[in-house]
Order: structure tokens, then C-alpha cells, then sequence
């Protein structure tokens, strides 16, 4: 289903990646404001109302974390999809704790952009931003780093956490075992598909009586859907 024509904001200093992204979305319908200076798109973001950004996290003048912090800081609620380097997990994470929406890791394919995109929008409800996460009645404190599931806290450990956030952050979305691997381990830390299995399990046990739980889709990894438990 295309989007609704809108107003974006791209924050990109390399410029064959922007002007890609930038055509991209203009050659479907929308506006495209493209800075390639982080303090200039702070400064715009100001003043200027816009149904999406999208935000790299290196970049000249004030970085992509800076510019997110003072957004949500500010209550602006405008859905934001960080744009990250691989190598870069602790970004991730960061982005996540900070206000953002979602995020997606270059290379990149443009369709993917697009979906996150239009899933952005149509999530978009016009309240405040949060760093609360919730999927059925698991809710997740970001800043706060605990998770609940009603009114009972539930102790996780620092990559159950993690994953569930990733998970959560985006209900019904299948996950690969490869993708939960890389989000939660350094590349200088030895597991493999395992490891996911393992954690996948704890936190079904921990989960358990949720109005959610951990699917297993066969031969493509996990998702977490609402509803509730089996």
C-alpha cells in the first residue's frame, strides 16, 4: 500500500547515499527536505513540521544522537529511523534508549527503507513520545531499564532485555536468528545460532502468562506477537 504524500526531513552527510534516499521518496510523491549538517537540522526541526526523519548518526556540526535527544526532550513525538553503520552495535542500542522509532543498518535495500517508512507513519498516533515499549501487556521502560508484564516486574538479564526490546519495538516483525545475533553480541564475542535459542527459551519461561508471547517461525527465525498466551 503506497504512503500518504508527506513532509520528510533527511539528515545524511554522505552524499550519494542522501541523494539516493532523497530521490527515492520524491520519486513516490513526497517532500523531501535534505540536510547533510546535523546543528542546520536541528535548527530546521525547530521550526518546521514533518511526518518523518530519518537520521544518520555520524555527522558534521551536532550528531544524530544530540539532534534525537533534543527532539524528544523537547516532546516532539515525529517518528524517527536512525540510519547506522554495522560495526556500530552500541548505536543501535542508543538510538533505541533515546526516542527512536527504528532503525536500519547500511547498506541497505531502498524497498526496506520504504516499508519501515510506511509502517512509521501508519503507527503514528500524534502522542507523546516515550520510551515506553509495550506488546500486549509486556511493557518495557527504556530509561529505566525494567520490564513488566502487568503489574509484575520481570528480572531480565542485559541481552534477554535487549532482545525482547528489539523484538517488542516491532511486533509480528520476523526476525532471523542472524539478525538477533548481531543485535545483541559484539562481533569480538564468540556464539552463534545457539545462543538465540537459549535466550529465546528464558525469556518464554519468564514471559510466561503474558498477553504476548515468542513465536517460532519455521525455517525463519522469531517473532513476538500480541494476544493472548498460549
Amino acid at each position: 500500500m503506497p504512503m500518504k504524500n508527506m513532509r520528510i526531513l533527511l539528515v545524511e552527510d554522505t552524499h550519494d547515499v542522501g541523494e539516493a534516499i532523497a530521490k527515492r521518496f520524491e520519486a513516490i510523491g513526497h517532500a523531501v527536505d535534505w540536510e547533510t549538517d546535523g546543528r542546520a537540522a536541528a535548527e530546521i526541526i525547530d521550526f518546521t513540521e514533518y511526518s518523518l526523519i530519518i537520521l544518520d548518526v555520524m555527522l558534521p556540526g551536532m550528531d544524530g544522537f544530540e539532534i534525537l535527544k533534543r527532539l524528544r526532550k523537547s516532546g516532539n513525538a515525529v517518528p524517527v529511523l536512525v540510519l547506522t553503520a554495522r560495526s556500530e552495535i552500541e548505536d543501535r542500542v542508543g538510538a533505541l534508549d533515546l526516542g527512536a522509532d527504528d532503525y536500519l543498518v547500511k547498506p541497505f535495500d531502498f524497498r526496506e527503507l520504504e516499508a519501515r517508512a510506511r509502517v512509521l507513519i501508519r503507527r503514528r498516533t500524534g502522542g507523546e513520545a516515550t520510551n515506553l515499549i509495550k506488546c500486549g501487556d509486556i511493557a518495557i521502560d527504556r530509561g529505566a531499564r525494567s520490564v513488566h508484564v502487568g503489574k509484575r516486574e520481570v528480572q531480565l538479564k542485559r541481552r534477554e532485555l535487549t532482545l525482547l526490546e528489539v523484538m517488542a519495538a516491532r511486533p509480528g516483525r520476523v526476525f532471523s536468528k542472524d539478525e538477533l545475533l548481531d543485535q545483541i553480541f559484539g562481533f569480538d564475542e564468540a556464539a552463534n545460532a545457539n545462543a538465540i535459542e537459549l535466550y529465546v527459551g528464558r525469556l518464554r519461561k519468564k514471559l510466561e502468562g503474558a498477553q504476548a508471547r515468542i513465536v517460532t517461525v519455521r525455517g525463519l527465525g522469531y517473532q513476538l506477537v500480541p494476544g493472548d498466551a498460549a
